[in-house]
């Protein structure tokens, strides 16, 4: 009997993904280590906004940024291209009335690479040269987009949309994580972020709240199965000890596909 399948995205995305693994006849645990959170200062992100027309490219990091954006966007301004990274991204644009059929979406060539590497590929950076781009991100995030798009020669700003964090270590979240590593599940590991997040927590909990077996929650974490989408965030994993891992490419299909396999 397969155990659980802990789903450690920001909640708003691991719920959709959560009935889909449920549907495959498998119990799903949502542990979200990440919480997302709005900007003490939206001023920035409300200039930035005000201002759309005037780019020719908005690239968008994540279906965080998206919704946190479109909060304040009335209308798609006319002729302004949109770039983003994955199919859980172009979801969010459609949740928003946002489709290829009205609006130019540039995203990866290979759906499989849903990141800023690929996207930069798929790029026309000969046309950009020049011209203003701006991209909408989490407050903290990699800056090879950026960096890649300014040595083309675009003008290129950057503005945060929202804070991310990992949770803080309440007893119930300890009891969470203790209750999901007494048996052997799937974990399905979208950011590097989120698994450096985890790998901190348990080190904490075994510090502030240890149980009488006196075991390392890290090892036995190391001894879970992860699933994940990106050789990026497979390379953490690897860094911080896992070695039993399936990495998918990207894509909620290839995620399930992952776990079909596994019953």
């Amino acid at each position: 009997m397969p155990g659980a399948v802990v789903i450690t995205r920001p909640r708003a995305q691991a719920q959709p993904l959560a009935a889909r693994v449920e549907a495959l006849g498998r119990k799903a645990e949502l542990l979200p280590l990440l919480e997302i959170a709005p900007l003490p200062d939206p001023a920035p992100l409300l200039a930035a906004l005000a201002r759309l027309h005037q780019y020719a490219l908005v690239a968008f990091v994540s279906p965080n940024a998206i919704d946190a954006a479109f909060a304040h966007i009335p209308q798609w301004p006319a002729g302004v291209t949109l770039a983003v990274l994955g199919e859980g991204s172009r979801a969010a644009l459609a949740a928003h009335g946002i489709t290829p059929q009205t609006v130019h979406i540039v995203s990866p060539a290979d759906a499989a690479h849903s990141d800023s590497e690929h996207l930069l590929q798929t790029l026309d950076l000969a046309a950009l040269r020049g011209k203003p781009v701006l991209i909408i991100r989490g407050e903290s995030g990699r800056e090879l987009m950026a960096d890649g798009l300014r040595a083309a020669g675009a003008l290129v700003d950057v503005v945060p949309a929202y804070r991310r964090s990992v949770p803080p270590l309440t007893p119930a979240l300890a009891a969470t994580l203790r209750r999901l590593l007494a048996q052997q599940n799937d974990w399905i590991i979208t950011s590097s972020e989120a698994l450096r997040g985890l790998h901190s927590l348990l080190r904490e909990m075994d510090l502030r709240y240890p149980d009488a077996t006196q075991h390392n929650s890290v090892v036995m974490m190391q001894q879970q199965h992860l699933i994940v989408p990106h050789a990026r965030i497979a390379e953490t994993a690897n860094n911080l000890g896992f070695s039993q891992l399936t990495l998918t490419g990207s894509g909620d299909e290839r995620l399930l596909a992952a776990l079909q396999s596994r019953l």
